[in-house]
């Protein structure tokens, strides 16, 4: 029998433009299954990246329920977000956002500085991942020492170092070349079968969305479309 890890339930989300609230998502409901590799994809302003941040926990709905690996997470406190967040969730975004001044290792680490355990395990835990993603060699290496296709390799690193329940990508390969880009795309297909990680991708290139098991398409804040990727 199949297991929801993420349930989204009739959810609305508004924002202010002016004296105007704009509805993003319209009473928009959606389950990924746990070990789903699923993609959204949808014209811009069809409210994917909205939709990636309200199950991430990094914004909350106006109404609706949002459950993700066994939490109600719309009802949780910012502090308890916080902490949610850091057991269950990794992101990966288009531009990487790592720490310029860290070396790839620190990068790594630095979701684990908000859990108890010793340096010691923090590095070992950081080589982990990215012997993982194939970057262990470049392990004191700065980002600027990295061509795009590493530092995102360092980024997905620092996702699952956590070993995180649901892995959120933004565009993940929006900023990369075809082959690089196919390079991370195998790497995230690695972990979705081997490691069994829940991926739910946000991307606009039909060839990404490819390499998903499943393909959910949005319009203007609702589901146009959900079906098997072919």
């Amino acid at each position: 029998m199949s297991e929801a890890i993420v349930r989204v339930s009739e959810v609305v989300k508004k924002y202010r433009k002016g004296r105007e609230a704009v509805a993003v998502l319209h009473g928009l409901s959606l389950e990924i299954e746990r070990g789903e590799f699923c993609a959204l994809m949808g014209p811009s302003g069809s409210g994917k990246t909205t939709l990636l941040n309200l199950i991430g926990g990094l914004d909350s709905p106006d109404s609706g329920q949002i459950h993700v690996a066994d939490e109600r997470i719309d009802q949780l406190s910012a502090r308890a977000l916080a902490r949610w967040r850091s057991n269950h969730v990794g992101f990966i975004f288009q531009f990487y956002n790592l720490m310029p001044v860290l070396t790839a290792l620190r990068n790594v680490e630095l979701p684990l500085l908000l859990k108890k355990m010793s340096a010691k395990e923090r590095r070992q835990r950081a080589m982990t991942a990215l012997e993982i993603v194939g970057l262990s060699d470049r392990a004191r290496h700065l980002p600027r020492e990295l061509s795009g296709g590493q530092e995102q390799r360092v980024a997905i690193a620092r996702a699952i170092v956590s070993d995180p329940d649901v892995l959120l990508a933004d565009e993940p390969t929006g900023d990369l070349d075809r082959d690089t880009a196919n390079e991370i795309l195998d790497l995230l297909s690695t972990l979705n079968r081997r490691q069994g990680k829940t991926i739910l991708m946000v991307t606009h290139d039909p060839v990404a969305a490819e390499r998903a098991g499943r393909i959910v398409r949005l319009d203007k804040g609702s589901i146009s479309a959900d079906a098997e990727a072919a």
